[in-house]
């Protein structure tokens, strides 16, 4: 049995909740998946601006908390912080190590950047359209799978760093060097899926995302703890938290984050199995303990999903309130003027009354006059300058708009757009890179 923790679900996540695992969970490896599909396309522009940029901009942060704890702790420690540039990331994590005096050794495996490798024809799997209808690429990433990790874990590295790699393989790598499990042997291969599927989100296992005061109630929220599993040999693992955090481990927020993004249940395709789902078995076996089994895998698939973002515009933005007696009818009066001034300079405006609208475009349930509303407005355009326009006109409303709006802002962003296509798994390449902290020197 080994124990594998999850630090991080995403790029903003806490911080403290991995270094608890680390410290007290009895881990011998702690994944952080830090990474999403405009995450990387963002970190990729970074990279363009400054070679040794575009790792992860927490990464500093965490590997000075984690550092120190891991390495008392005997923990191993996974993450995809690299993103755009994970030798840069390695380098950093290094300096940190040199710095504190902690001797280390910090692998980074690329080769998921395949840009140069996308063909004008190749399709794009969201609109059926080619590669070629979007001119202005920033990043096309192929989804890694545990395999790449694999020499990183023989090779004894404390600290992997990787790019595009598929979240669960970040956790299934771990359970597969453990174990010597065969790269084909799919029902074991779907386990550890199962498994690294439940843990990539980190506190949306142990109540995050799940708690609905009065009706799914979690206790000590604030102080949620992430989430472990405790893995076997053959596959069978129990989700767990540690002790005196807060939180909750059981039937239901295990339910709900085993069916979190999955399209097909009998097929959740990652780079390393058909992981069918609808065979899992779960069963509450203690206070914040839940056992799980039986997953079934079929081959994986040949092709490799490649996540591509191109640049998508600006987008300008403003928001303003008005509250007190007919709020409703002073902010749809304000919506209606931004309309009427916008709307023939963009193909893409949205307008939002935040408070009776916004989520799902009309009121679902009328109770009444709503005290008080924000509207809010977004334009997308070519360039930056008519993105202004849009904040522009909110801000114009302070003296040209209906009576009682306040708090108004504005905000103009460069916006990257994401699409998906599929590669050949050969063409994919991945390569290691490894460098070693032993007292005040490095070594390649």
């Amino acid at each position: 049995m080994i124990r594998i923790g999850s630090g991080a679900g995403f790029a903003g996540d806490r911080l403290e909740p991995a270094g608890v695992l680390a410290e007290r969970a009895g881990l011998a490896y702690l994944g952080l998946e830090c990474l999403a599909e405009r995450t990387i396309a963002l970190a990729q522009l970074r990279k363009l601006k400054d070679p040794n940029d575009g790792y992860d901009p927490l990464l500093a942060r965490r590997m000075e908390l984690l550092l120190p704890v891991a390495r008392r702790n005997g923990v191993r420690l996974l993450s995809n912080m690299g993103a755009a540039n994970p030798v840069a990331g390695a380098a950093a994590v290094l300096a940190i190590a040199q710095r504190r005096g902690i001797p280390l050794k910090v692998a980074a495996v690329t080769g998921d950047d395949v840009l140069k490798l996308l063909e004008p024809n190749d399709r794009i799997l969201e609109t059926g359209g080619r590669v070629a209808d979007y001119p202005w690429l920033v990043s096309a990433n192929a989804y890694l799978g545990a395999e790449a990790l694999l020499p990183a874990l023989a090779a004894g590295a404390d600290v992997i760093l990787t790019g595009r790699v598929a979240d669960p393989s970040l956790f299934l790598a771990p359970a597969m060097h453990a174990f010597g499990w065969d790269p084909h042997d799919w029902d074991r291969i779907a386990a550890g899926t199962v498994m690294g599927h439940l843990l990539e989100c980190g506190g949306q296992v142990t109540g995050g995302y799940y708690a609905d005061p009065g009706v799914k109630d979690v206790p000590r929220f604030a102080e949620l703890g992430f989430p472990f599993a405790e893995i076997a040999a053959d596959g069978r693992f129990t989700l767990g938290k540690p002790d005196d955090t807060g939180g909750v481990v059981n039937l239901m927020t295990v339910k709900e984050q085993l069916l979190y993004e999955v399209t097909d249940p009998r097929a959740y395709a990652t780079p390393d199995v058909l992981a069918d789902f609808t065979t899992v078995q779960i069963k509450q076996t203690g206070a914040d303990r839940v056992a799980v089994a039986g997953a079934t895998g079929r081959p994986r698939p040949q092709q490799l999903k490649v996540s591509i973002g191109y640049h998508a515009g600006w987008v300008g933005e403003g928001e303003i309130s008005y509250g007190g007696p007919n709020a409703q009818a002073r902010a749809q009066l304000a919506a209606d003027t931004l309309r009427a001034r916008l709307a023939a300079e963009f193909d893409a405006l949205r307008i939002d009354l935040i408070g009776l609208s916004s989520l799902h475009g009309r009121p679902l349930h009328p109770v009444g006059e709503p005290y008080e509303i924000r509207v809010r407005i977004a334009g997308r355009a070519g360039i930056r300058e008519k993105a202004e326009r849009v904040g522009e006109e909110v801000e114009a409303l302070w003296t040209n708009g209906p009576g009682g709006g306040g708090g108004a802002r504005k905000s103009v962003r460069e916006q990257i757009g994401v699409v998906s296509t599929l590669i050949e798994r050969e063409r994919v390449r991945p390569e290691l890179h490894i460098t070693e902290v032993r007292g005040e020197k490095a070594t390649v």
